[in-house]
């Protein structure tokens, strides 16, 4: 049968690329105990990315889960995620937060002054990742999320207002080196380890990141002022 006329088929996930999202997958299961499922992965067409939802105007194209019932998809089983990224080759890396751990979502510049100020302070950090878009997501015991508002609020401002993001049960994170369309891939700021294998408490984090926050906030009025 003959192609319609007009309709281009999406180039195949180049192999390099699929077996370091099936590793990633498989490695955060099995050492970290963190919970993985496949999210969208991106389609090569006419020389663009595309997201593999098929929505031109896709916020998160290439990094958002397949269905509605993403939760119950996710498996801690290093050989159940081989098995499900074999399955589909590319797809991006996707973790429930709320399990195993929690992410603090702030503006990039913000999370490098705050990671620069608790190092000086000898803080105990977890993993953090920075996101295309200019995130950097810091990781935290599960229950960071909720705690966040009220410890801000606490400290004189309001969480939201400074661009600091709670992400826990109910939300979820991609991993590196998830990649979205056009923009670049997820990156570790901060790797995992066996020395950051203990996640940090909410309270350790949210004084300095609070503070670059607000510290970013005030002077992105100033400059637009």
């Amino acid at each position: 049968m003959e192609e319609p006329i007009g309709v281009t088929e999406p180039a195949p996930v180049p192999r390099q690329r699929g077996e370091q999202l099936l590793e990633a997958a498989a490695w955060y299961a099995q050492e970290r105990h963190w919970d993985v499922f496949p999210g969208t992965w991106l389609e090569a067409v006419g020389g663009a990315e595309r997201c593999s939802c098929g929505d031109a105007g896709c916020a998160a194209p290439g990094a958002h889960p397949t269905r509605p019932d993403w939760a119950g998809q996710a498996t801690g089983s290093a050989a159940a995620a081989r098995r499900m990224w074999s399955k589909q080759p590319g797809s991006s890396v996707l973790m429930p937060a709320g399990r195993t751990f929690d992410a603090l979502d702030v503006p990039e510049s913000a999370g490098f002054l705050a990671l620069a100020r608790m190092e000086r302070m000898g803080l105990t950090l977890g993993p953090v990742t920075r996101t295309p878009d200019r995130r950097m997501l810091f990781f935290a015991l599960p229950g960071a999320a909720a705690k966040a508002p009220e410890l801000v609020r606490r400290l004189g401002w309001d969480a939201r207002s400074v661009g600091l993001v709670g992400r826990g049960e109910g939300d979820y994170v991609a991993g590196p080196p998830t990649r979205l369309a056009g923009r670049g891939a997820v990156q570790w700021a901060r790797r995992p380890s066996r020395a950051n294998l203990w996640l940090p408490e909410a309270d350790e984090l949210i004084s300095p990141l609070a503070y670059a926050c607000a510290r970013e906030a005030a002077d992105a009025r100033a400059r637009l002022s």
